[in-house]
């Protein structure tokens, strides 16, 4: 449940710009009447039109998200946070100023967000946050724990330099189809990469737990 939670905006997101891409008219002119108080000039066109209103729709859905969490009494992560003050003010400048660019920087603005505090962590306040995440659940030597760590930030360094390259040197459907398949695979991988890595340096009996 938390994991669709998490993906769900991402969803939301990429489902609505394929269906308006796929109906730009209809789009532009929804977008104009509904939206067009939002939007500088008062008027969305056809190309802008798909992206703006996925924008909005992720804006009301990262919303929702916490929302949601906070009514049942759950603890908003700190990521959960930063993500929807970067959805909210990038968003609204893409919908205002009929660019896309804003609503792109914002994977990277989060990617960047989540490898500065392993950063931070971990060079200046002597924390591991993912030894803090998961080290009840298995023994590993501290060096191991670091190198986690360091895997992580260049992995989020890495992940925000290329939705960058990928916004800038391709088209928005291109950058959108990455930003769900692409983005969760490589993370998939990764995951997948540190776990086996984690495997030749648990305490024999000990396993990788599975999650949720």
């Amino acid at each position: 449940m938390k994991l669709l939670l998490d993906f769900l905006p991402i969803l939301l997101f990429f489902g609505t710009f394929k269906y308006t891409e796929s109906h730009k008219e209809w789009a532009a002119a929804f977008a104009t009447e509904h939206l067009g108080w939002m939007v500088a000039g008062g008027t969305v066109g056809l190309t802008e039109a798909p992206v703006m209103l996925a924008t909005v729709v992720v804006v009301i859905a990262s919303l929702a998200q916490v929302a949601w969490l906070k009514a049942r009494g759950k603890k908003v992560d700190l990521m959960l946070w930063i993500s929807l003050g970067l959805v909210v003010v990038l968003g609204g400048l893409t919908v205002w100023l009929h660019s896309e660019t804003f609503i792109k920087w914002k994977p990277t603005g989060l990617y960047w967000a989540m490898g500065l505090s392993f950063l931070i962590s971990q060079t200046l306040l002597g924390k591991n946050l993912l030894k803090l995440m998961i080290g009840e659940q298995m023994q590993l030597p501290d060096a191991v724990w670091k190198r986690l760590g360091i895997a992580w930030v260049v992995f989020f360094a890495a992940m925000g330099v290329l939705n960058l390259w990928v916004a800038y040197n391709f088209s928005t459907s291109t950058w959108v189809n990455f930003k769900l398949f692409g983005g969760i695979g490589l993370m998939l991988l990764f995951t997948l990469g540190q776990g086996l890595y984690i495997s030749r340096h648990l305490p024999e009996g000990d396993s990788v737990p599975a999650k949720e």
